[in-house]
């Protein structure tokens, strides 16, 4: 029976994003300490954002813990351009150093906003890292310090990554299209 164009095709098996995550890790470790504030960037970075913190934890870095909640899709398939901040940070960041944490790198928007958002609240330096880094044709905001997996330029769902809030927990990142 074939698969319909809604079926998510596995591109990346839940063996192979944990050995993204570890070697993220391992790369990451060595520029953050205990007062580095890992921020997650909501809804979808919290799942790879879990994993990294315990990988960071098990090389002996316990970075302390926030979010930013920040929105640019909405439901829909294509960012909207825009950046809704919907939460603010809850840590103070004044003199810290500080990881932002977001699940995929596409437009580049809300990672540029989290990253313009930690300074202004007073980073003593922002370090950004992603899991996935989707291709883009144009220029587009300063690239991640830290990059897990070249993505493909698919609609991805899967390990937070979501359609219209469903999909989110799958443990694989899969292709929807």
């Amino acid at each position: 029976m074939a698969e319909t164009p809604t079926s998510p095709t596995v591109l990346l098996p839940e063996a192979e994003v944990a050995r993204v995550v570890a070697d993220l890790a391992a790369r990451v470790a060595p520029h953050v300490d205990d007062e580095t504030v890992a921020v997650v960037l909501l809804t979808g970075g919290l799942w790879f954002a879990a994993d990294l913190t315990r990988a960071l934890s098990r090389l002996g870095r316990n970075v302390r813990f926030d979010a930013l909640w920040l929105a640019s899709y909405g439901d829909d398939t294509e960012s909207r351009g825009t950046i809704d901040v919907r939460a603010p940070l809850q840590r103070p960041v004044t003199g810290r150093k500080v990881l932002i944490l977001d699940d995929v790198f596409d437009t580049g928007l809300s990672l540029a906003e989290a990253a313009r958002l930690a300074k202004e609240a007073g980073a003593a330096q922002v370090l950004t890292c992603v899991f996935a880094r989707k291709p883009w044709p144009l220029p587009r905001a300063p690239e991640p310090d830290f990059v897990g997996w070249e993505a493909p330029n698919r609609f991805l769902v899967g390990y937070g990554l979501d359609h219209a809030g469903a999909l989110r927990g799958l443990p694989d990142v899969c292709a929807l299209d």
